[in-house]
């Protein structure tokens, strides 16, 4: 097949599109860092200026650097996402979607938004499309896409140029395939790739063959850095959420992990496990989990350090896999052959190959060789180069000798062993993900992996990782052994259904994207469970709420997938439980302050009885409590907020607290009248107040408002430093 038609220039691009498929665009673009923001940017303004363009943009997670909503907020966010975000471009529909300003003639589909980013806006709101991360093909289809655009890595070969599809290889052959049917059906597509030289380039299932590319757009002034967000900070509740947690997660298993504080605390416990084991058995002890759930980490997980090491199998390669993976603890590998893979992980052998290895293949059924399964074992790295296999039923060997393909013959089983067998399986995956974003030190470690360290990290299909159904389902069972699907939800009900995407309103604040594949997943899969992650309270405008609450409005997981909840309190085990027995695990583990209302609220439903009472163990669910408990591991330098390093320097670590505790208290208008009280009064005088002043512009402030807005943040710096 040709090649590409090549632009250097996005217009040129944009107008070959329109002369090829008319003015009827309905474009994909992958969710992130996967999009082209240039070659986006000069489709959305060609539609703005032209209204006979129709314009439709299938998408997730549209990230433009973020604004302040105050003077304070702007303040604080300008130098830093300067710093931080460099000449990322930002896309001019979101821009337009902020301002309520998006043409007639365009429409944005999301299918999972940036978080909280969009509540209250009516068209992204109404243009929302709630579906399963699995199913995103499908619908692009009965949509009518016929431009698909992407960001592609770009290194230099032999051959000539390679092409990856970096972070997203998540929809891309699942969709291009899904094009090629549509084509031969008569509708034309355009698959367009743009080159960003500063993606990390990724192999395996990211590899993209230059083929497959219609329209390809390569200049250096396109070339960007990726959206990275910065690590935030882990405080005590997420500490104690991701200790929980890394104790239920089984050695040789399979780890999912979602973004945020509490993937990241997770992603500290189980390196805490590893190698301070000691002081991990110790939190455990101190937080009460050992002594209250002492039967669930035993059924589900343990407390020695993981020597099997972890499978990662994730919808999201979140940087956190790469620290368990320099850890030691992302090490167990996996083979593309579903028998080889359970011999492994039963023990009957082992990554050194020698004639064992055939007989046990032999006793597990695979009698003889055939074309599929020389090619599958191929794959595994069981042969040395140079082998290959003829039909019938041959081997021939590097120098040529043609051998029986016989399992089952012990003679057959020796030559083999004797010219064919290299020494050791090889090209064995730790992590198998669909995507990829995280902090751009992030991006940099990726980028200078060393070869055998990034082919190790397979970035492929979501339809491979989030579900167990097809051709491969075989495989994917043998791979993902004890899996652990690790995901965060906003609300958990009484009776076990998990709130993680919407509110009651039906306003959505993210998206389904794939937790429900996993949990759904986590029941099929023998050994496997879903573990949702939930803070017990949640404090808006200076008012606390539980988040384990009796019912509500809207569910992500329903109640017939409950499986395990994890609070900062305690782990609820809810699968195959009566709703009786799941409200009293859930009442254990949530913050002691509504503790009575929820049991109230299960009481007057009925479904628990009216004489339980709350056991006193379980009557100590309280902030101040969980901090005393991990004051002695602070002080020995454990659980800290930023363990994995952070882009914020240290005086903006002490504004961030300052001004969120301002936000919090002039969110009434008695805490606004308070506040003004305040600032009204001269401002303190300390010198180590100044440069947190003058990180503000604020170090001389000329107006009423930055004077007033001045001697606020002094106070409130004041009252962090203070502790």
């Amino acid at each position: 097949m040709s090649g590409p038609q090549r632009f250097d220039d996005v217009g040129e691009c944009v107008e070959a599109t329109l002369r090829r498929l008319g003015s009827r665009l309905v474009i994909a673009a992958p969710l992130a860092i996967g999009k082209p923001n240039a070659l986006l940017n000069e489709f959305y303004r060609r539609a703005a200026r032209d209204p006979g363009i129709r314009l439709t943009i299938l998408t997730a997670l549209s990230l433009n650097r973020p604004e302040g909503s105050s003077d304070l907020e702007r303040r604080f966010l300008g130098p830093f996402v300067e710093r931080l975000f460099g000449d990322y471009p930002d896309l001019e529909y979101v821009k337009a979607a902020r301002q309520g300003r998006l043409p007639p003639n365009v429409e944005v589909r999301e299918f999972y938004l940036q978080a909280g980013a969009w509540l209250g806006n009516e068209p992204m709101q109404q243009h929302y499309v709630s579906v399963n991360y699995t199913h995103v093909v499908r619908e692009g289809i009965a949509l009518g896409v016929n431009v698909f655009v992407q960001a592609l890595a770009v290194r230099a070969a032999p051959g000539g140029a390679e092409y990856s599809l970096s972070s997203n290889p998540d929809l891309t052959h699942d969709l291009l395939d899904a094009l090629a049917v549509e084509r031969a059906r008569g509708h034309d597509s355009v698959y367009i790739g743009a080159v960003n030289r500063r993606l990390p380039f990724m192999t395996g299932g990211a590899r993209l063959a230059e083929e497959r590319i219609d329209f390809l757009v390569d200049h250096p002034r396109y070339d960007h850095d990726p959206y990275g967000p910065p690590n935030l900070a882990i405080h005590d509740a997420e500490h104690a959420i991701g200790l929980h947690a890394a104790a239920l997660v089984r050695d040789g298993g399979t780890l999912q992990l979602g973004i945020g504080e509490l993937g990241d605390a997770c992603v500290y416990a189980l390196q805490l496990r590893q190698q301070r084991n000691e002081a991990f058995r110790r939190a455990l002890d101190a937080t009460g989990l050992s002594a209250r759930h002492g039967a669930a980490i035993e059924a589900l997980g343990g407390l020695a350090p993981l020597e099997r090491g972890l499978y990662a199998c994730t919808e999201m390669f979140v940087d956190g896999f790469l620290d368990l993976y320099r850890s030691g603890i992302l090490s167990r590998r996996v083979y593309p052959h579903a028998l080889l893979q359970r011999l492994l992980d039963d023990g009957a052998i082992t990554e050194p190959v020698d004639v064992e290895t055939l007989v046990a293949l032999a006793r597990g059924g695979l009698t003889a060789l055939d074309a599929a399964s020389f090619a599958a074992l191929e794959a595994c790295g069981l042969f040395l180069p140079g082998t290959r296999f003829a039909a019938p039923a041959t081997v021939i060997s590097p120098d040529g000798a043609r051998l029986e393909a016989r399992l089952d013959d012990p003679a057959a089983r020796s030559a083999l062993a004797a010219t064919c067998l290299a020494r050791r399986l090889d090209h064995g995956k730790v992590l198998h993900a669909g995507f990829f974003l995280g902090p751009r030190g992030f991006y940099g470690a990726l980028r200078e992996l060393p070869e055998a360290d990034r082919s190790a990290f397979d970035m492929t299909r979501i339809s491979f990782t989030n579900d167990l159904a097809g051709p491969e389902q075989a495989l994917k069972v043998a791979q993902r052994r004890h899996a652990r699907f690790v995901n965060s939800t906003m609300m958990v009900t009484g009776l076990g259904a998990a709130v993680s995407d919407g509110l009651a309103s039906g306003q959505v604040v993210s998206g389904v994207g794939g937790q429900y594949n996993f949990v759904a997943m986590a029941q099929a899969l023998p050994e496997a469970h879903s573990i949702l992650l939930v803070r017990a309270t949640r404090t808006k405008d200076g008012v606390t709420r539980s988040n384990l609450v009796w019912n509500y409005g809207h569910t992500t997981i329903p109640r017939h997938l409950r499986d395990v909840v994890v609070t900062e309190y305690g782990v609820a085990l809810l699968r195959g439980r009566t709703d009786r027995d799941c409200v009293a695990a859930l009442v254990a583990i949530a913050d002691s302050r509504f503790q009575d209302e929820l049991l109230a609220e299960a009481q007057r439903a009925g479904k628990i009885e009216r004489g339980y009472r709350i056991p006193e163990s379980q009557r100590q669910n309280l902030p101040a409590v969980l901090a005393r408990a991990l004051a002695p591991f602070r002080a020995e330098g454990l659980f800290s907020e930023f363990p994995f390093g952070t882009d914020f320097t240290a005086e903006e670590i002490v504004l961030a607290k300052a001004l969120e505790g301002l936000k919090a208290a002039t969110a009434t208008r008695g805490g606004r009248l308070r506040a003004l009280a305040r600032a009204v009064l001269p401002a303190p005088a300390e010198p180590e107040l100044a440069p947190y002043l003058a990180r503000l512009g604020l170090d001389a402030p000329r107006g009423l408002r930055a004077r007033l807005e001045a001697r606020l943040v002094a106070r409130a710096v004041a009252d962090v430093l203070a502790g």
